[in-house]
């Protein structure tokens, strides 16, 4: 896109502004002094269009008790089919207040004390700690890594299902923190096991609009299999970069899933969210289409730049390719011994960056695994302020 409609790099500095991705440095990392690509945020303001619709309603200067209009949900329904080829029935509709507390409810709701909820590793850490913190009993299946990426290891996973009884499968669909984005073949394959075990699927979708050309997000809600047994996670909180208004949905099929997950919602009682959460969610899935095409091209750039930068200097380097997200998962393993990876890229490379190892139970994590997840959703000077970082600090070890 040669002509952009939206200027979308002028960032805003974050500092200073309770951020946590750019303020808490110093608890998470033991420093400040780190350039912030971790936690999945973009460092791009949102759309106008949000902007826009917030100004409105603080404008009017009253913050009384809210009811979300039809036309929130109307949006969104819209969203779905037009971008994403999925009819969704209003009725299935629920609110959460971000997809890591749906995956909670839903493992809270939808199975007992001591089932088995399988994963597939590396995984985003916060599903490990939803199964531990429930007091359910965690199984992982490793992806497959080949040159070309990952893909699901079919032959083990539906051995982990039949042999543990797993009771819940936790998909992440684009996988976070590989950047995988599913192909029809391997969801069949993976639905197909949980439908011949009856086991339910949760399925968190939350980068679902973060794709890049030659991937197609698949929805779980558009596969033949398992119609029912499903709960599907989203949220326009990634998409629009406003998750910090705490505005999800859980699209739940099934009326008897539905009653479960209502019943056990309803002794939290958490009936909505907060006003302005509705309002910036409907506005983006209103009017935000052609400023999310912008961000994604400025994203591909940003993955391009790091890409060759680092792959350049430092040949023996293993970057994925980025299909979904825009966390970029690249293996060090060539350079650096696991033990040494938080000391190379924290203290030398001065990055705060997530470390693979964390995205695996702690018990589990090959012995070799030297990944880092970077967070390319911010400025490109940043980008190559990194990498050029990340390079001097490798080049400077294999000097000594």
């Amino acid at each position: 896109m040669e002509n952009r409609i939206f200027d979308i790099t002028r960032f805003p500095d974050r500092r200073h502004t309770n951020s946590v991705k750019w303020d808490t440095l110093a608890g998470k990392y033991g420093r400040d002094d780190l350039i912030p690509l971790w936690v999945a945020d973009m460092d791009f303001p949102s759309p106008p269009c949000i902007r826009e619709a917030l100004e409105k309603a603080v404008d009017l200067g009253v913050f009384g008790y809210f009811s979300p209009p039809r036309s929130y949900q109307d949006a969104f329904l819209r969203w779905e089919q037009g971008h994403h080829h999925v009819s969704v029935d209003r009725e299935w509709l629920r609110f959460t207040p971000g997809v890591v507390t749906g995956i909670y409810w839903s493992i809270s709701s939808l199975t007992m004390p001591g089932d088995a909820v399988a994963i597939l590793t590396p995984c985003y850490y916060p599903f490990m700690d939803a199964v531990k913190d429930t007091g359910r009993r965690l199984v992982c299946s490793d992806l497959i890594h080949t040159e070309a990426g990952y893909t699901v290891d079919l032959v083990d996973l539906e051995e982990k299902v039949r042999l543990e009884h797993v009771k819940m499968f936790l998909l992440c669909s684009p996988h976070n923190p590989v950047g995988h984005v599913w192909k029809e073949a391997e969801l069949y394959g993976i639905l197909s096991i949980c439908e011949k075990y009856d086991v339910l699927v949760v399925s968190d979708e939350i980068h679902q609009d973060l794709v890049f050309p030659n991937n197609t997000h698949l929805s779980c809600l558009g596969q033949e299999q398992h119609p029912n047994r499903l709960i599907v996670l989203t949220s326009a909180s990634k998409t629009f970069n406003i998750a910090g208004l705490q505005n999800s949905f859980a699209i739940i099929p099934d009326s008897d899933l539905r009653r479960r997950f209502d019943a056990y919602v309803k002794t939290l009682r958490i009936k909505k969210g907060v006003s302005l959460g509705y309002i910036a969610a409907e506005a983006g899935y209103t009017g935000g289409a052609v400023w999310l095409e912008e961000v994604l091209e400025y994203l591909q750039g940003n993955y391009d730049l790091l890409r060759d930068l680092l792959t350049e200097a430092l040949p023996n380097i293993h970057i994925d390719p980025l299909e979904g997200t825009y966390m970029v998962w690249v293996d060090l393993s060539a350079y650096v011994a696991q033990e040494a990876l938080e000391e190379l890229v924290r203290d030398e490379a001065k990055l705060a960056v997530d470390f693979g190892f964390w995205f695996w139970p702690e018990e589990l994590v090959p012995k070799h695994e030297a990944h880092i997840r970077i967070n390319i959703a911010t400025p490109r000077d940043n980008v190559c302020k990194a990498a050029g970082s990340l390079i001097a600090a490798i080049q400077k070890r294999q000097q000594k």
